[in-house]
């Protein structure tokens, strides 16, 4: 089992989950032309994937899905209300799921997880291809116990770390933006990120990477020193999926 990102940040996310032949993206915020050649950085075609599944309706995860899909021909997962809530980007029909309910798309099950977000019905995912769980949780407001039971445990955690709470405060944006990044169905601080690492079993831990930073209000070493301390390991040891760059294969 592999996950890889194209690209994390307020201007566009995209992840790959690969096993036993099955290949997931979660999400698309990107043009088409953007993610072929973000997949071909990965030596990844758009038509072997199997399927992209929507965690929800915000631009920078939701833009180009219909576009992508159509274009490749690749089925569409969604719940209810990120698919009524799509329409604008094109998406008009989509296999739907329950973000309560554990489903299956070729050989890797997908474990949707309630999120609080200011979106209609966001969901965030854990995959596993039977022995090993990756974990992925971003666009988050604060962490619930739910959360905290379901990423127990994994053996990879891929975990938003928006902002720095003093940057955040102290920061260019207007204080409704500031109150709606900070506040409780807006984005994960580098704080609550620790927070929640601090509650969970790591000791499968292999890959931990901080993801969709700000690029105002906040810093790569920030977010991975406030995950080290958490997590006990050094700073360099945690990944950073970038806005430009992604992050290469990661193989568990």
């Amino acid at each position: 089992m592999r996950f890889a990102s194209l690209g994390s940040g307020s201007r566009g996310n995209a992840t790959l989950v690969e096993a036993d032949g099955t290949c997931l993206l979660v999400d698309c915020g990107f043009s088409v032309s953007e993610t072929r050649a973000r997949l071909a950085r990965l030596s990844v075609e758009a038509d072997s994937i199997a399927a992209i599944l929507v965690t929800h309706e915000h631009t920078d995860h939701a833009s180009g899905v219909a576009r992508v899909a159509a274009r490749f021909g690749i089925p569409v997962w969604c719940t209810a209300g990120t698919l009524n809530a799509s329409t604008r980007y094109g998406l008009e029909s989509a296999t739907l799921f329950n973000p309560h309910d554990v489903f299956s798309i070729g050989a890797i099950e997908v474990t949707p997880v309630a999120v609080p977000h200011d979106a209609r019905e966001p969901a965030q995912f854990i995959f596993s291809d039977g022995q090993r769980r990756f974990g992925m949780l971003t666009d988050t407001g604060h962490i619930t116990p739910h959360i905290e039971r379901v990423f127990d445990g994994c053996d990879a955690l891929l975990i938003e770390c928006n902002h720095d709470a003093g940057l955040l405060m102290d920061g260019p944006y207007p204080p409704s933006l500031k109150a709606r990044v900070g506040g409780p169905l807006g984005h994960l601080s580098n704080a609550q990120a620790a927070a929640l690492l601090a509650t969970l079993d790591l000791g499968r831990l292999q890959h931990l990477v901080a993801a969709h930073l700000s690029d105002k209000n906040n810093t790569p070493a920030l977010a991975q020193a406030a995950l080290a301390e958490a997590a006990d390991c050094e700073p360099d040891w945690i990944a950073v999926a970038d806005q430009l760059d992604g992050l290469d294969w990661r193989s568990i």
